[in-house]
């Protein structure tokens, strides 16, 4: 397997309060597949992503990506971790503003160890004719594409999305759902989304639902529906 998540716990103190935001979460993925995490607000859908992502910490268990146990990672070495394995598409798309479609991603590409060609990538999230305007030149759709084209074109081994969708209308939704699905099956990119839209689920060859930092279900789906056919 890919990803292997064991017994992870981790909780945050504000005074004498402890919040549990994650309890004893297991769960395992395989390599090239589409995974999804369901989830209402609060049931700790993120902080499970970060977690997987090197940008948070667990209290104790293990994380094991493609083979490393990156729960035993020292800072530096979490930091490589991140730039060279992990692509983070997010719900609001932080695009640097005065930047254009293309220096964006052209900022991640020149610190990756082995870089995708640009010009494939923006070929494959149909960018090729917005090379030269800026995020606030583009629509939300266009905006999520290019912030889908900075997580891949470092060639990341995982994709980690967090609601990519959230804050677009419905075709817009499908279209980037669409594109995801495009990358995992062009590029082989194992990828891991959170979201609380149930039908969003269908397109995934594994769903996890997540309620009270608890894995409640999981759930192996052996035919993924296209993303073209998801209704909600």
């Amino acid at each position: 397997m890919f990803i292997d998540v064991l017994k992870i716990k981790k909780s945050y103190k504000t005074g004498d309060i402890k919040l549990d935001v994650l309890k004893d979460v297991s769960m395992d993925l395989d390599r090239e597949n589409i995974g999804v995490i369901l989830g209402p607000s609060g049931s700790g859908k993120s902080t499970l992503l970060n977690i997987i992502g090197g940008v948070d910490k667990a209290d104790s268990g293990k994380v094991t990506i493609d083979g490393v146990n990156i729960t035993g990672l020292d800072d530096n070495k979490l930091t490589e971790y991140r730039r060279d394995s992990i692509g983070f598409v997010f719900q609001f798309y932080n695009l640097v503003p005065n930047l254009t479609v293309l220096e964006n991603i052209e900022v991640v590409s020149n610190i990756a160890k082995s870089p995708l060609d640009i010009k494939r990538i923006l070929k494959s999230v149909d960018l090729e004719s917005k090379t030269h305007s800026f995020p606030k030149e583009l629509s939300g759709g266009e905006q999520q594409r290019v912030a889908i084209a900075r997580a891949i074109v470092k060639n990341p081994k995982l994709l980690l999305c967090d609601e990519p969708t959230g804050a677009l209308d419905f075709e817009t939704s499908r279209s980037i759902l669409s594109l995801l699905q495009r990358v995992n099956k062009e590029y082989k990119t194992t990828i891991l989304m959170i979201t609380h839209n149930v039908a969003i689920s269908l397109m995934a060859n594994k769903i996890y639902k997540l309620r009270s930092g608890e894995i409640i279900e999981t759930t192996k789906n052996p035919n993924p529906v296209a993303a073209e056919r998801i209704e909600w």
